[in-house]
C-alpha cells in the first residue's frame, strides 16, 4: 500500500493538478475538499475524499487522522473571507483561526498549519510535486510583447514585488503604467475582472511570488481559469515569475492566449 497524503484542495487548477503528480508517484490521495471552492471533480481523482466547510476545521482533521494521514499540502485558492461571513459560527474552528497575529491570509493558513502541527500531522511544502508546471524565462504565447505591454510589464514588476512583500496580494493590474487593481483577499480573477471593468481592454496582468515565499501557505498560480477570465477582460499580457509561480493546464492554457492574441511570458526576478 503506497504513502498516504492530505491534500486540502481549494478552487482553481491546483488540486486537480496535485492529485495527478501524487497519485503518479504512488500516493494514496486522500483529500479534504472545501465546499463552495473545490471543483467537484476532484472527488473523481481521489483514493479517499471527503467535503468540509472552514468553519469545520475539527471535522476535517479528524477525517485525516481516519484515514491514517501524517501529512498534507494544502492546494488551490481558499477563500480567506470566510471569516467574516455569518455562517462561520464554530467556536472551535474561530478558536484555531483567531490564533494569528492578524486576520491576513497567510496568518489564517498558519494558525491552520499551526494545529495541524499540534495534531500530529504535518503540511509539507507541495512544490517538489510541480516540476512540470513551473516554467523557464522567457515568452510562453505565440504573440510578442508590443511596446505598451513591456512598458507596463517593467513597469508593474517593481510594484508587484512590494506588494507582495506587504503580504497585501501577489497580482496587480496596469494599464498604460498606472496600477488598476490591486488583489486584495478575493483573489487573481475577481482582480483581473475588476481591472477589465476600471481600466476596460488592453491590460496587463503581473503575478509574482514574495522574496521569501513559504509554499506551505500559500503558492500563487495561474492556469487555464486565469486565461479564461483574461479573455473575458480583453486583457493584452499576462507576465509571470519564472520558476516560482507555477501554471496549470498550460497548453490549453496557451491554445486559448494564442486564439486570443494575449502575450504571457515567464520573468526572472
Amino acid at each position: 500500500m503506497g504513502k498516504r497524503l492530505g491534500i486540502v484542495g481549494g478552487s482553481g487548477d491546483f488540486p486537480s493538478h496535485i492529485c495527478d503528480q501524487t497519485r503518479k508517484s504512488g500516493f494514496i490521495c486522500v483529500v479534504a475538499a472545501i465546499k463552495g471552492q473545490a471543483h467537484p471533480s476532484l472527488e473523481e481523482k481521489a483514493d479517499v475524499f471527503g467535503w468540509f466547510g472552514l468553519e469545520s476545521i475539527p471535522e476535517f482533521i479528524s477525517f485525516l487522522k481516519r484515514n491514517d494521514v501524517r501529512e498534507v499540502v494544502f492546494a488551490g485558492k481558499i477563500d480567506p473571507l470566510v471569516i467574516f461571513r455569518k455562517e462561520m459560527k464554530n467556536p472551535a474552528s474561530l478558536g484555531i483561526l483567531n490564533k494569528g497575529h492578524d486576520r491576513s491570509a497567510s496568518s489564517l493558513i498558519n494558525s491552520v498549519i499551526g494545529f495541524l502541527n499540534s495534531q500530529g500531522i504535518t503540511v509539507l511544502d507541495p512544490t517538489p510535486f510541480l516540476a512540470s508546471a513551473f516554467c523557464n524565462e522567457g515568452l510562453l504565447s505565440e504573440r510578442v510583447p508590443a511596446k505598451d505591454a513591456e512598458l507596463d510589464i517593467d513597469f508593474g514588476w517593481k510594484i508587484a514585488r512590494q506588494i507582495a512583500d506587504l503580504d497585501i496580494g501577489q497580482t496587480i493590474i496596469v494599464k498604460d503604467r498606472a496600477v488598476v487593481a490591486v488583489e486584495g483577499m478575493e483573489g487573481t480573477n475577481a482582480t483581473i475582472e475588476r481591472g477589465g471593468l476600471l481600466a476596460g481592454e488592453k491590460t496587463t496582468v503581473v503575478k509574482v511570488s514574495r522574496t521569501f515565499q513559504d509554499a506551505r501557505v500559500d503558492l500563487p498560480a495561474v492556469g487555464l481559469n486565469t486565461l479564461e477570465a483574461m479573455v473575458e477582460a480583453n486583457c493584452a499580457a499576462l507576465c509571470i515569475e519564472a520558476g516560482r509561480v507555477p501554471f496549470f493546464q498550460k497548453e490549453e492554457a496557451l491554445a486559448l492566449a494564442n486564439a486570443h492574441d494575449i502575450v504571457i511570458l515567464a520573468k526572472k526576478a
